[in-house]
């Protein structure tokens, strides 16, 4: 005869409150003051983390019901549904849609369309995350709004983005975003964390005593207590179903599994007692996601499952059957779908399908045939296909590719298998899931290929390469991949081998062999009589590695032409411009370079490509450099660094170096050119490491130590193909080995510059050669290139460099005794190069004037007003007229964030409105920022 077993049955009002009442002060005390800084008009943002069953959801619950006076709103993550794009964020955003009109259009636009209210083209993730964060703002503008997220750690990874993006960015908005997970996603690295541990020792007992009727062994209570650790649900789950020779022994408590492992298990034991029928119609329950009872009820009537099947669960208190289908936790769910079988679960699932709606939900019904295939089907796995694209076009990329990977699964015919797969493999590399990509191209060189799907294999693994910061091993993988293309799809070959150039290129010093074996296969191309953007841009640059600018030269300036004027497809620019940069940087162009970087800067933000945006960021930061406006080129560079953090593209400090380099100021520059150096030689971004080396150039030319400037000028032009930055540091490399006493050196690096420019023929170009070659001249020849370069550099844009001519032609004026003429052009480089704020090089010019005999005082900049560079770039934008959503919108800010930036720019400023500002930052140089 079996041990009667003792069952507290199903938790009482006593045990509930008990659970909510015990030790959980601190806690609550965390969540009052932030509902209370919310009603203030603050933003605060909190993850309470904690294990299953510690109590999240008793806590959040509280969070609600002290949310009076707020307007709330809920969603939670279900594990099933974790593939569905957006669905998390339709479950907390749906309801607040009748404020979308508010948004930007762009902003409002890419949220309708992520979520499936209207068609577009797919959005920008980082947009729907813009988005959502004005959403919100625009909600708690009419009254406090108070957010939950329960187990964020099932949401879908496109509404994990979305909202991660929002959380950073809450700033100033009557808004209170909590979110409960076992294990936050990394895109809530960073956010204030909540952790939630067990009871103490004393409330644990407390519980454990309400929650059994009878009495209970001290030393059996204690091992009870100190196994669960204090969570409160495994206290009230973990005795049920035993027997009481079991619980007065301890006999059945003893166990290796993991917690939430052994709750689930005594979930089990409780569905053990149910009916078949209840039992059955827990799992469909468990199998469907959106809690909505119609639909369940449907899909009973399928199974043949009568009404009164579900009356024994309720009575256990194991699930409710209300406005929605809600299990008492995740881990009863869990329970009731691991423990079934197979079989089972198809079943269930092939009753949800035919249930769910196929016009108005075809890609859940999709899911669920899928998940009741018992093998492979071609008609299930093409709906697959088509919810794929669905998911695409809204954006969600990681859905795209979860629908692609399960129809490869149903897919029986070889050759659909291979498309299916390599889809895959692509929808993956887009949403960021590398390693994923690359298993799934693992599995299909498993099969039998054609040529075609061998090399767009190799493609795929040379863009996984590229695109997961492997810069050094893109270059030969693309390489591959174009020559295995060129007889199967010449215009995906071109395409293959313009990446591959564009690899090579960000690889720097350690590609240049693969440089060079790119261009030559690209030379071996047919040519097309009317030649397009791509043959256009890839012939010039093979043309440079292979044949040098002269030869290359025409060829260039019709692809710098097409590339910055405005027939551009926004495709072509999103994915060439950059490269499209570099050919003007090789033919010292830099209105061309200047004109590609507007119209390609347009291009992104018209088209939401918020992660490309830090890197044009940072390429309009150096321009504003090499303009002499560091002040905007400071506002740039903060603006590219918050880009970065709230998207998570990951991009050398290229703009910060070359400021800091022209600054001059030792205890910033070093350490950041060391520790880009270090990060991005780990890399393999050579590029990253020669710009380092060309800002530590010019920073040390500028301090006057010559021979530190000719190291690391050295380091720069080695070994480089002299392409892009390499050719920049020339003149660096030739100013400091004359200073230094290296003159065959420095007519070596003459003579390699003198072959880019005389090519390239611009005024830029020129006017440096003219510079340099004046250094290594006597007489009346070195006059004569002084005020060639002078001439030149005076009709570019490039301010610091036409300052640096004057102050090198004052040296030599001074040196040749013409203290006269010397004053003349060492104080015109002295007040430009002190105004724009190159320090180290106004230092210089200060000390050769000095020597001339004039008395010059030490300038330093007197600081008005400490504005950040934020606020700085806020009310540069507010001053030229734009709005305060605009404004949100260019620097992923509420606009009431906005709002609050300029109230304290105003205070700073000591004006009370927008028409003051033109005066008011003109009289502080356009802004003074702290450090």
């Amino acid at each position: 005869m079996s041990a009667k077993r003792r069952d507290p049955g199903p938790p009482t009002a006593s045990s509930r409150r008990a659970v909510e009442l015990t030790d959980r002060h601190s806690e609550r005390g965390v969540l009052d003051r932030l509902v209370d800084a919310v009603r203030r008009g603050e933003s605060r943002v909190l993850v309470v983390r904690g294990d299953p069953g510690v109590g999240k959801t008793v806590l959040l619950d509280y969070l609600f019901s002290r949310a009076e006076g707020c307007r709330v709103a809920r969603a939670t993550g279900v594990q099933s549904e974790m593939e569905l794009a957006f669905a998390g964020l339709h479950q907390l955003c749906a309801p607040m849609l009748d404020q979308a009109d508010r948004l930007p259009v762009p902003q409002r636009e890419a949220l309708r369309t992520a979520l499936g209210v209207s068609a577009g083209p797919p959005p920008d993730r980082f947009l729907v995350g813009l988005a959502v964060l004005s959403l919100l703002s625009e909600v708690a503008g009419e009254r406090p709004l108070i957010c939950v997220i329960d187990d964020e750690q099932w949401l879908d990874r496109a509404s994990a983005q979305a909202l991660g993006f929002a959380a950073r960015r809450l700033a100033a908005d009557p808004v209170g975003l909590v979110i409960a997970a076992r294990d936050p996603s990394e895109e809530l690295a960073g956010v204030p964390e909540l952790v939630v541990g067990g009871l103490a020792e004393g409330d644990a007992r407390t519980l454990l005593d309400q929650a059994l009727a009878g009495p209970l062994d001290e030393r059996v209570r204690d091992q009870i207590v100190a196994e669960t650790q204090g969570n409160p649900l495994a206290l009230l789950e973990l005795p049920r179903g035993l027997t009481l020779a079991e619980l007065a022994g301890g006999f059945g408590l003893p166990s290796a599994a993991p917690l939430a492992g052994r709750i689930e298990e005594s979930f089990r034991r409780q569905l053990d007692a149910l009916p078949a029928p209840t039992r059955r119609l827990l799992l469909l329950a468990a199998a469907d996601p959106s809690g909505d009872p119609v639909l369940v009820r449907r899909a009973a009537g399928r199974l043949g499952l009568p009404p009164q099947a579900a009356a024994p669960a309720v009575a256990a208190a194991l699930i409710e059957f209300g406005g929605r289908v809600r299990f008492r936790h995740p881990l009863v769910r869990s329970a009731v779908y691991r423990s079934a079988s197979v079989r089972d679960r198809q079943e269930v699932h092939g009753a949800l399908a035919e249930a769910t709606d196929q016009q108005a939900d075809p890609d859940r019904r999709a899911w669920h045939r899928a998940q009741a295939a018992t093998g492979p089907d071609e008609e299930i796995a093409a709906e697959l296909e088509q919810s794929a694209d669905r998911a695409q076009a809204r954006g969600g990329l990681a859905a795209a590719a979860a629908f692609l990977e399960r129809s490869v699964l149903l897919t029986a015919d070889p050759a659909r298998y291979t498309e299916r797969a390599l889809a895959a493999a692509q929808a993956d590399l887009q949403a960021g899931a590398f390693d994923k990509a690359l298993e799934l191209l693992v599995t299909v060189e498993s099969g039998s290929l054609d040529e075609f799907a061998s090399a767009r294999v190799d493609l795929l693994r040379g863009q996984v390469a590229f695109a997961s910061g492997l810069g050094r091993d893109a270059p030969p993988l693309l390489l591959k991949a174009a020559r295995r293309l060129e007889p199967l799809n010449l215009e995906l070959a071109r395409q293959t081998y313009l990446d591959a150039w564009g690899s090579a290129i960000f690889a720097g010093r350690p590609a240049v062999g693969d440089l060079h074996k790119i261009s030559r296969a690209a030379r071996a191309l047919p040519q097309s009589l009317h030649p397009g953007p791509v043959e256009l841009l890839l012939d010039g640059l093979a043309l440079l590695a292979t044949e040098g600018r002269g030869a290359a030269a025409p060829t260039l300036r019709r692809a710098i032409a097409v590339f910055a004027g405005e027939d551009i497809s926004a495709g072509y620019g999103l994915r060439w411009g950059w490269v499209a940069m570099a050919a003007a940087t090789a033919l010292w162009d830099d209105d061309g370079w200047r004109a590609i970087l507007t119209s390609h800067m347009k291009i992104i933000r018209d088209a939401g490509a918020l992660d490309q945006l830090p890197i044009y960021l940072a390429a309009m930061g150096s321009a504003a450099v090499w303009s002499g406006d560091f002040e905007a080129a400071a506002v740039l560079i903060a603006e590219a660094q918050a880009v970065s953090e709230a998207t998570g593209t990951g991009i050398a400090p290229f703009a910060a170096m070359l400021l800091a380099g022209f600054r001059g100021r030792e205890t910033e520059v070093t350490p950041l050119i060391e520790a880009t150096i270090a990060e991005a030689g780990a890399a393999g971004q050579g590029v990253a490491v020669t710009y380092a080396h060309w800002a530590a150039t010019i920073a040390a030319n500028g301090l006057g130590r010559y021979d530190q400037a000719l190291q690391a000028a050295r380091q720069a032009t080695e070994d480089s193909g002299d392409l892009e930055v390499s050719i920049w540091a020339l003149p660096e490399l030739i100013e400091a080995a004359v200073r230094s006493g290296h003159i065959q050196l420095a007519r070596a690096a003459l003579d390699r510059l003198a072959a880019t420019t005389r090519a390239a023929g611009t005024d830029f170009g020129l006017g440096m050669e003219a510079r340099s070659r004046a250094l290594l001249s006597e007489g009346a020849a070195a006059e004569d290139c002084y005020l060639e370069a002078i001439d030149r550099l005076g009709r570019t844009q490039l301010r610091p460099e036409l300052a640096r001519a004057h102050l090198v032609y004052g040296e030599w004026l001074r040196r040749e005794g013409r203290r006269a003429n010397a004053r003349t052009q060492l104080r015109a480089a002295h007040e430009r190069l002190a105004a724009m704020g190159a320090e180290a090089f106004a230092e210089r010019a200060r000390r050769e004037l000095l020597a001339t005999g004039e008395t010059v005082r030490r300038r330093t900049p007197e600081t008005v007003s400490e504005l950040t560079a934020q606020e700085t770039s806020i009310a540069r934008l507010a001053r030229d007229g734009r709005t305060n959503p605009e404004i949100g919108a260019q620097l992923f800010l509420s606009a009431r964030t906005v709002e609050w930036h300029l109230r304290k720019v105003f205070s700073k400023l000591g004006i009370s409105s927008r028409r003051e500002l033109h005066a008011a930052l003109a009289s502080i140089g356009e802004g003074s920022m702290s450090a």
